[in-house]
Protein backbone atom coordinates (compact mmCIF):
# COMPACT_ATOMS: atom_id res chain seq x y z
CA UNK A 1 0.00 0.00 0.00
CA UNK A 2 2.89 2.45 0.80
CA UNK A 3 4.41 1.83 -2.43
CA UNK A 4 1.14 2.00 -4.24
CA UNK A 5 0.94 5.94 -2.79
CA UNK A 6 4.29 6.84 -2.22
CA UNK A 7 6.04 4.98 -5.03
CA UNK A 8 8.99 2.47 -4.43
CA UNK A 9 12.43 3.45 -2.58
CA UNK A 10 15.31 3.62 -5.07
CA UNK A 11 17.92 1.05 -3.95
CA UNK A 12 20.98 2.25 -3.60
CA UNK A 13 23.91 0.71 -5.53
CA UNK A 14 27.19 -0.19 -3.60
CA UNK A 15 30.20 1.19 -4.62
CA UNK A 16 33.04 -1.43 -5.13
CA UNK A 17 35.87 -1.27 -2.89
CA UNK A 18 38.89 -0.60 -4.77
CA UNK A 19 37.12 2.28 -7.01
CA UNK A 20 35.76 4.08 -4.04
CA UNK A 21 39.30 3.65 -2.61
CA UNK A 22 40.91 5.55 -5.25
CA UNK A 23 38.51 7.95 -5.63
CA UNK A 24 38.97 9.10 -1.69
CA UNK A 25 42.55 8.25 -1.09
CA UNK A 26 45.12 11.07 -0.97
CA UNK A 27 47.10 10.22 -4.25
CA UNK A 28 49.74 12.92 -3.37
CA UNK A 29 50.68 10.98 -0.07
CA UNK A 30 50.45 7.92 -1.99
CA UNK A 31 52.71 8.60 -4.57
CA UNK A 32 55.29 10.03 -2.18
CA UNK A 33 55.48 7.18 -0.04
CA UNK A 34 55.95 5.22 -3.36
CA UNK A 35 58.16 7.40 -4.82
CA UNK A 36 59.80 7.10 -1.13
CA UNK A 37 60.46 3.26 -1.42
CA UNK A 38 61.93 3.10 -4.95
CA UNK A 39 64.46 5.41 -3.72
CA UNK A 40 65.14 3.01 -0.71
CA UNK A 41 66.10 0.48 -3.47
CA UNK A 42 68.18 2.89 -5.73
CA UNK A 43 70.39 3.41 -2.55
CA UNK A 44 70.27 -0.01 -1.36
CA UNK A 45 71.21 -1.03 -4.76
CA UNK A 46 74.76 1.07 -3.75
CA UNK A 47 74.67 0.86 0.36
CA UNK A 48 74.56 -3.50 0.92
CA UNK A 49 76.63 -4.41 -2.07
CA UNK A 50 79.73 -4.15 0.04
CA UNK A 51 78.34 -5.47 3.67
CA UNK A 52 76.90 -8.36 1.54
CA UNK A 53 80.84 -9.13 0.06
CA UNK A 54 81.91 -8.72 3.56
CA UNK A 55 79.13 -11.28 4.67
CA UNK A 56 80.22 -13.72 1.42
CA UNK A 57 76.85 -13.42 0.40
CA UNK A 58 75.22 -13.00 -2.98
CA UNK A 59 75.79 -8.89 -3.92
CA UNK A 60 71.93 -8.10 -4.22
CA UNK A 61 71.03 -10.37 -1.35
CA UNK A 62 70.30 -7.43 0.82
CA UNK A 63 68.70 -5.57 -1.80
CA UNK A 64 66.29 -8.33 -2.91
CA UNK A 65 64.99 -8.83 1.00
CA UNK A 66 64.62 -5.24 0.92
CA UNK A 67 62.68 -5.69 -2.27
CA UNK A 68 60.78 -8.82 -0.44
CA UNK A 69 60.15 -6.46 2.46
CA UNK A 70 59.05 -3.73 0.26
CA UNK A 71 56.33 -5.60 -1.32
CA UNK A 72 55.05 -7.18 1.91
CA UNK A 73 54.89 -3.75 3.46
CA UNK A 74 53.16 -1.90 0.30
CA UNK A 75 50.50 -4.40 0.40
CA UNK A 76 50.05 -4.02 4.14
CA UNK A 77 49.84 -0.48 3.49
CA UNK A 78 47.00 -0.68 0.82
CA UNK A 79 44.82 -3.12 2.76
CA UNK A 80 45.27 -1.01 5.79
CA UNK A 81 43.76 1.96 4.07
CA UNK A 82 41.02 0.67 2.88
CA UNK A 83 39.56 0.27 6.13
CA UNK A 84 37.43 2.40 7.94
CA UNK A 85 38.30 4.30 11.16
CA UNK A 86 36.35 2.08 13.51
CA UNK A 87 38.50 -1.05 11.80
CA UNK A 88 41.56 0.67 11.82
CA UNK A 89 41.01 1.07 15.57
CA UNK A 90 40.64 -2.35 16.19
CA UNK A 91 43.74 -3.46 14.53
CA UNK A 92 45.69 -1.02 16.38
CA UNK A 93 44.28 -2.25 19.65
CA UNK A 94 45.03 -6.13 18.82
CA UNK A 95 48.50 -4.86 17.33
CA UNK A 96 49.55 -3.03 19.99
CA UNK A 97 48.40 -5.98 22.66
CA UNK A 98 50.86 -8.35 20.82
CA UNK A 99 53.78 -5.79 19.86
CA UNK A 100 53.23 -4.32 24.02
CA UNK A 101 53.64 -8.18 24.93
CA UNK A 102 56.48 -8.66 22.61
CA UNK A 103 58.46 -6.07 24.21
CA UNK A 104 57.94 -7.17 27.61
CA UNK A 105 59.64 -10.37 26.74
CA UNK A 106 62.94 -9.03 25.31
CA UNK A 107 65.33 -8.84 28.79
CA UNK A 108 64.27 -12.64 28.42
CA UNK A 109 64.22 -13.60 25.08
CA UNK A 110 66.02 -11.12 22.69
CA UNK A 111 68.98 -10.34 21.51
CA UNK A 112 71.56 -7.31 20.87
CA UNK A 113 73.07 -8.65 18.21
CA UNK A 114 76.61 -7.11 19.31
CA UNK A 115 75.27 -3.56 19.41
CA UNK A 116 74.75 -2.89 22.82
CA UNK A 117 71.12 -2.82 23.01
CA UNK A 118 68.73 -5.90 23.58
CA UNK A 119 66.13 -4.83 21.39
CA UNK A 120 64.85 -7.35 18.47
CA UNK A 121 64.25 -11.36 18.63
CA UNK A 122 66.15 -13.42 16.13
CA UNK A 123 64.61 -16.26 14.45
CA UNK A 124 67.80 -17.02 12.78
CA UNK A 125 66.33 -16.72 8.58
CA UNK A 126 65.14 -13.26 10.22
CA UNK A 127 64.85 -10.90 13.00
CA UNK A 128 61.88 -8.63 14.53
CA UNK A 129 62.53 -5.37 16.67
CA UNK A 130 58.66 -4.98 18.60
CA UNK A 131 59.00 -1.24 19.01
CA UNK A 132 58.77 -0.68 15.56
CA UNK A 133 55.30 -2.35 15.73
CA UNK A 134 54.35 -0.61 19.03
CA UNK A 135 54.34 2.81 17.70
CA UNK A 136 51.42 2.93 15.64
CA UNK A 137 49.78 0.44 17.69
CA UNK A 138 50.34 2.93 20.68
CA UNK A 139 49.22 6.12 18.61
CA UNK A 140 45.73 4.42 17.91
CA UNK A 141 45.07 3.25 21.46
CA UNK A 142 46.46 6.73 22.77
CA UNK A 143 43.97 7.82 20.77
CA UNK A 144 41.20 6.13 21.26
CA UNK A 145 41.45 6.62 24.73
CA UNK A 146 41.82 10.53 25.28
CA UNK A 147 38.68 11.00 22.69
CA UNK A 148 36.86 8.97 24.76
CA UNK A 149 37.81 10.92 27.65
CA UNK A 150 35.48 13.63 26.60
CA UNK A 151 32.73 11.29 26.02
CA UNK A 152 30.01 11.79 29.17
CA UNK A 153 30.80 9.45 31.81
CA UNK A 154 34.05 8.65 29.84
CA UNK A 155 37.04 6.66 31.10
CA UNK A 156 39.95 9.18 32.14
CA UNK A 157 41.34 8.09 29.16
CA UNK A 158 44.13 11.07 29.28
CA UNK A 159 45.30 9.50 32.71
CA UNK A 160 45.55 5.90 31.14
CA UNK A 161 47.44 6.69 27.99
CA UNK A 162 49.99 8.67 30.08
CA UNK A 163 50.38 5.91 32.52
CA UNK A 164 50.75 3.81 29.97
CA UNK A 165 53.10 5.92 27.81
CA UNK A 166 55.45 5.69 31.14
CA UNK A 167 55.29 2.30 30.92
CA UNK A 168 56.64 1.53 27.59
CA UNK A 169 59.01 4.40 27.93
CA UNK A 170 60.47 2.55 30.54
CA UNK A 171 60.34 -0.89 28.73
CA UNK A 172 61.70 0.72 26.04
CA UNK A 173 65.06 2.49 28.58
CA UNK A 174 65.85 -0.86 29.74
CA UNK A 175 67.18 -2.10 26.47
CA UNK A 176 67.98 0.75 25.98
CA UNK A 177 66.93 2.55 23.39
CA UNK A 178 65.77 5.84 24.73
CA UNK A 179 65.15 7.08 20.92
CA UNK A 180 62.09 4.92 20.46
CA UNK A 181 60.97 6.17 23.74
CA UNK A 182 61.40 9.75 23.14
CA UNK A 183 59.50 9.07 19.97
CA UNK A 184 56.36 7.39 21.95
CA UNK A 185 56.17 10.12 24.48
CA UNK A 186 56.64 12.78 21.87
CA UNK A 187 53.77 10.90 20.03
CA UNK A 188 51.53 11.02 23.20
CA UNK A 189 52.46 14.46 23.54
CA UNK A 190 51.37 15.23 20.59
CA UNK A 191 47.80 13.58 20.73
CA UNK A 192 47.46 15.61 24.41
CA UNK A 193 47.95 19.05 22.70
CA UNK A 194 45.46 18.56 19.89
CA UNK A 195 42.98 17.12 22.41
CA UNK A 196 43.75 20.38 24.49
CA UNK A 197 46.07 20.28 26.79
CA UNK A 198 46.73 23.05 29.43
CA UNK A 199 50.45 24.73 28.69
CA UNK A 200 51.23 24.26 32.18
CA UNK A 201 51.08 20.17 32.23
CA UNK A 202 52.72 20.05 28.67
CA UNK A 203 55.37 22.35 30.77
CA UNK A 204 55.68 19.82 33.45
CA UNK A 205 55.63 17.01 31.60
CA UNK A 206 58.56 18.76 29.11
CA UNK A 207 60.63 19.40 32.65
CA UNK A 208 60.06 15.69 33.82
CA UNK A 209 61.33 14.35 30.50
CA UNK A 210 64.14 16.69 30.78
CA UNK A 211 64.64 15.07 34.33
CA UNK A 212 64.50 11.78 33.15
CA UNK A 213 67.68 12.57 30.46
CA UNK A 214 69.51 13.79 33.26
CA UNK A 215 69.13 10.57 34.86
CA UNK A 216 69.89 8.31 31.99
CA UNK A 217 73.00 10.12 31.57
CA UNK A 218 74.45 9.83 34.93
CA UNK A 219 72.96 5.77 35.00
CA UNK A 220 73.33 4.64 31.43
CA UNK A 221 77.04 4.39 30.05
CA UNK A 222 75.32 3.88 26.28
CA UNK A 223 73.25 6.84 26.81
CA UNK A 224 75.99 8.83 27.86
CA UNK A 225 78.71 7.80 25.27
CA UNK A 226 76.06 9.12 22.64
CA UNK A 227 75.48 12.53 24.48
CA UNK A 228 79.44 13.34 24.92
CA UNK A 229 79.97 12.31 21.17
CA UNK A 230 77.29 15.01 20.08
CA UNK A 231 78.94 17.42 22.51
CA UNK A 232 82.35 17.02 21.70
CA UNK A 233 84.04 19.91 19.69
CA UNK A 234 85.65 17.30 17.54
CA UNK A 235 84.57 14.65 15.53
CA UNK A 236 86.35 11.42 15.28
CA UNK A 237 87.16 10.81 11.44
CA UNK A 238 87.30 7.43 12.19
CA UNK A 239 83.32 6.82 14.36
CA UNK A 240 80.44 6.54 12.35
CA UNK A 241 79.12 10.38 12.55
CA UNK A 242 82.79 11.08 11.11
CA UNK A 243 81.99 9.05 8.34
CA UNK A 244 79.01 10.47 7.86
CA UNK A 245 80.07 14.28 7.60
CA UNK A 246 82.60 13.84 5.42
CA UNK A 247 80.65 12.01 2.98
CA UNK A 248 77.80 14.70 2.51
CA UNK A 249 80.85 17.02 2.20
CA UNK A 250 82.27 15.05 -0.44
CA UNK A 251 78.95 14.79 -2.02
CA UNK A 252 78.81 18.49 -2.78
CA UNK A 253 75.16 19.66 -4.89
CA UNK A 254 75.31 16.79 -7.21
CA UNK A 255 77.41 14.23 -5.61
CA UNK A 256 80.29 12.04 -6.92
CA UNK A 257 78.75 10.17 -9.20
CA UNK A 258 76.48 6.60 -9.20
CA UNK A 259 78.65 4.00 -7.53
CA UNK A 260 81.58 5.86 -6.86
CA UNK A 261 80.46 6.93 -3.36
CA UNK A 262 83.44 5.31 -0.51
CA UNK A 263 81.02 5.72 2.61
CA UNK A 264 79.27 2.77 1.95
CA UNK A 265 82.68 0.56 2.26
CA UNK A 266 83.35 2.09 5.52
CA UNK A 267 80.02 2.63 7.35
CA UNK A 268 78.59 -0.69 9.13
CA UNK A 269 75.01 1.12 9.31
CA UNK A 270 75.55 2.69 6.09
CA UNK A 271 72.21 0.93 4.51
CA UNK A 272 70.19 1.72 7.62
CA UNK A 273 70.56 4.50 10.05
CA UNK A 274 73.09 6.42 7.62
CA UNK A 275 71.30 5.88 4.48
CA UNK A 276 71.06 9.24 3.74
CA UNK A 277 74.97 9.85 4.04
CA UNK A 278 75.43 7.55 0.69
CA UNK A 279 72.26 9.69 -0.84
CA UNK A 280 74.13 12.65 -0.23
CA UNK A 281 77.73 11.20 -1.56
CA UNK A 282 76.54 9.72 -4.61
CA UNK A 283 73.55 12.14 -5.50
CA UNK A 284 74.67 14.91 -3.93
CA UNK A 285 72.01 17.68 -2.14
CA UNK A 286 69.52 17.76 -5.09
CA UNK A 287 68.27 13.99 -4.03
CA UNK A 288 68.61 15.30 -0.54
CA UNK A 289 66.53 17.67 -1.05
CA UNK A 290 63.85 15.56 -2.70
CA UNK A 291 63.53 13.12 -0.01
CA UNK A 292 62.89 15.84 2.56
CA UNK A 293 60.52 17.46 0.11
CA UNK A 294 58.94 13.96 -0.07
CA UNK A 295 58.46 13.05 3.65
CA UNK A 296 57.34 17.05 4.32
CA UNK A 297 54.62 16.23 1.58
CA UNK A 298 53.32 13.00 3.24
CA UNK A 299 53.28 14.73 6.83
CA UNK A 300 52.02 18.50 5.73
CA UNK A 301 49.40 17.04 3.35
CA UNK A 302 48.12 14.24 6.23
CA UNK A 303 48.08 17.27 9.12
CA UNK A 304 46.04 19.35 6.69
CA UNK A 305 43.63 17.28 5.41
CA UNK A 306 43.29 16.12 9.04
CA UNK A 307 42.03 19.83 10.24
CA UNK A 308 38.37 19.45 8.29
CA UNK A 309 38.25 15.86 9.92
CA UNK A 310 35.24 16.22 12.95
CA UNK A 311 35.39 13.01 14.26
CA UNK A 312 37.72 13.48 17.68
CA UNK A 313 39.59 10.15 17.54
CA UNK A 314 39.66 10.36 13.63
CA UNK A 315 41.51 13.20 14.23
CA UNK A 316 43.81 12.51 16.89
CA UNK A 317 45.26 9.63 15.66
CA UNK A 318 45.78 10.74 12.31
CA UNK A 319 47.55 13.69 14.02
CA UNK A 320 49.78 11.58 15.96
CA UNK A 321 50.59 9.12 13.10
CA UNK A 322 51.23 11.67 10.71
CA UNK A 323 54.02 13.55 13.11
CA UNK A 324 55.79 10.45 14.42
CA UNK A 325 55.97 9.43 10.84
CA UNK A 326 57.49 12.60 9.51
CA UNK A 327 59.78 13.12 13.49
CA UNK A 328 61.97 9.68 12.79
CA UNK A 329 62.75 10.77 9.53
CA UNK A 330 63.65 14.40 10.63
CA UNK A 331 65.71 12.44 13.63
CA UNK A 332 67.55 10.09 11.07
CA UNK A 333 68.72 12.67 8.93
CA UNK A 334 69.89 14.89 12.07
CA UNK A 335 71.97 12.34 13.05
CA UNK A 336 73.67 12.28 9.82
CA UNK A 337 74.07 16.07 9.98
CA UNK A 338 75.46 15.99 13.78
CA UNK A 339 72.19 18.11 14.52
CA UNK A 340 71.31 15.46 16.99
CA UNK A 341 72.65 13.11 19.25
CA UNK A 342 72.97 8.96 17.57
CA UNK A 343 69.90 7.40 17.74
CA UNK A 344 69.54 4.24 15.90
CA UNK A 345 66.90 5.30 14.13
CA UNK A 346 66.11 4.19 10.79
CA UNK A 347 64.56 6.19 7.82
CA UNK A 348 61.20 5.16 6.99
CA UNK A 349 61.08 3.28 3.94
CA UNK A 350 64.09 3.99 2.63
CA UNK A 351 66.77 2.12 5.17
CA UNK A 352 67.10 -1.32 4.86
CA UNK A 353 65.16 -3.61 7.49
CA UNK A 354 62.29 -6.08 8.07
CA UNK A 355 60.73 -4.45 10.86
CA UNK A 356 61.07 -0.75 10.22
CA UNK A 357 59.57 -0.87 6.34
CA UNK A 358 56.81 -3.37 7.07
CA UNK A 359 55.77 -0.81 10.25
CA UNK A 360 56.12 2.20 8.48
CA UNK A 361 53.99 0.54 5.50
CA UNK A 362 51.59 -0.17 8.54
CA UNK A 363 51.82 3.54 9.92
CA UNK A 364 51.18 4.56 6.78
CA UNK A 365 48.67 2.56 6.15
CA UNK A 366 46.66 3.66 8.74
CA UNK A 367 47.40 7.24 7.95
CA UNK A 368 46.11 7.24 4.68
CA UNK A 369 42.47 5.46 6.12
CA UNK A 370 42.28 8.36 8.39
CA UNK A 371 43.14 11.25 5.69
CA UNK A 372 40.40 9.45 3.48
CA UNK A 373 37.55 12.07 1.85
CA UNK A 374 34.17 11.19 3.75
CA UNK A 375 30.99 13.20 3.34
CA UNK A 376 30.85 14.92 6.41
CA UNK A 377 34.37 16.57 4.99
CA UNK A 378 33.31 17.65 2.23
CA UNK A 379 29.96 18.94 3.96
CA UNK A 380 32.00 20.80 6.20
CA UNK A 381 33.72 22.64 3.49
CA UNK A 382 30.28 23.30 1.79
CA UNK A 383 29.29 24.97 4.97
CA UNK A 384 32.39 26.84 5.49
CA UNK A 385 32.32 28.19 1.96
CA UNK A 386 28.02 29.31 3.11
CA UNK A 387 29.78 31.08 5.70
CA UNK A 388 31.56 33.50 3.66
Amino acid sequence: MTEMVYGSMPSRVAEPVLPRWWRTIDKWTLTAILVLFGIGLLLGLAASVPLAQRNELDPYYYVQRQAAFGGMAIFVMVAISMMSPEMVRRLGVLGFGLAFMALALLPVFGTDFGKGAVRWFSFGFASVQPSEFLKPGFIIVSAWLVAASGDLNGPPGKALSFALAVTIVLFLALQPDFGQAMLVLFGWGVIYFVAGAPMLLIGTILGLTGAGGFIAYNSSEHFARRINGFLTSEVDPRSQIGYATNAIQEGGFFGVGVGEGQVKWTLPDAHTDFIIAVAAEEYGLVLVLVILALYATITVRSLYRLTRERDPFTRLAGTGLACIFGVQAMINMGVAVRLLPAKGMTLPFVSYGGSSVIAAGITVGMLLAMTRSRPQSQMSEILARGRR
